[in-house]
């Protein structure tokens, strides 16, 4: 890769500074003492997940990518709380627990929380949770509601790899969906196969029990478990014309068709949509630098 800056980190910030320097030029920033007097930042661990959610039965996600007519976003497994707990603490790094609605599911778990003031119209109906043990990785993706994003992160170290959204000609976008292609490796790349991540610039970070992650609208972000941990995501929908927009065509028209496609011709969609993914990024490869090899 071109290049990967490390993201800014603070003790806090002010409203003011925030929306300044950070949301409105849509700059990732990472936060340290913003979660020191929530009580989950003494309380969440596995014990405490085990004692309120324990018995809630939870869908969970493996790594691999959807084949054939099986829906992209279908869980893989579904299990009691304190058994998956169980198995990423016996070494379990496929299944992640994937945005599971707090509010919905253990609004007990609410109590252990705030909503910062700084500035962003969080949606308090949606604080999702998400989970993962050593060695759990998820693919490369953003998200489609072009939310702002404040990751809150609790339990051992997690590593954050993100992209602005003018790095997508690189990243291998797969057509009708929001990630990039499966075999691309962000963190050992292949510019043999796959010549376009030399010119990749983006960002990378660690996180540690009780940061705070702003992920900015439409930003790309891969994620690596270093440590069994679990984080939230606090969610601000978009208010400009623009991104709103693009948020409704996503959740109205491109994952509706994928949806469509893949129930109705199977595989042979996955595989025109992977083919397509390459060639579309060559392409703009020939045309914005040199010949891509391969």
């Amino acid at each position: 890769m071109k290049s990967l800056r490390s993201i800014t980190t603070v003790d806090s910030l002010s409203k003011n500074d925030f929306l300044t320097h950070f949301k409105h030029p849509e700059v990732p920033v990472k936060f340290e003492h913003l979660t020191d007097d929530w009580p989950a930042r003494k309380k969440w661990s596995i014990d405490y997940f085990k004692k309120v959610a324990g018995d809630r039965i939870v869908p969970l996600y493996d790594s691999q990518p959807s084949k054939n007519r099986k829906h992209q976003h279908a869980p893989a497994a579904q299990m009691p709380l304190a058994d998956y707990l169980d198995r990423l603490q016996a070494g379990e790094n496929d299944l992640r627990l994937f945005f599971y609605n707090i509010l919905q599911e253990v609004p007990e778990l609410t109590r252990d929380f705030d909503y910062p003031d700084i500035g962003l119209p969080f949606f308090r109906k949606l604080p999702v949770l998400f989970m993962g043990g050593t060695g759990a990785k998820v693919q490369m993706h953003y998200d489609i509601d072009l939310a702002d994003i404040f990751l809150c992160h609790f339990g051992g170290k997690k590593k954050v790899m993100l992209f602005p959204p003018d790095q997508t000609p690189y990243m291998y976008k797969v057509p009708f969906s929001f990630s990039s292609l499966f075999d691309v490796n962000y963190r050992t790349p292949d510019i043999e196969r796959y010549p376009a991540l030399q010119y990749l610039q983006g960002y990378e970070t660690e996180l540690n029990h009780g940061d705070i992650l702003y992920i900015p609208p439409g930003w790309w972000h891969y994620i690596e478990y270093e440590e069994l941990s679990f984080s939230m995501a606090l969610r601000a929908f978009p208010r400009r014309p623009k991104n709103l927009a693009i948020m409704l065509k996503n959740l109205l028209w491109t994952r509706s068709v994928e949806g469509l496609m893949r129930k109705t011709i199977g595989q042979a969609w996955n595989d025109r949509n992977e083919k397509r993914a390459v060639q579309n990024t060559h392409r703009y490869l020939a045309k914005h630098h040199t010949s891509p090899k391969g």
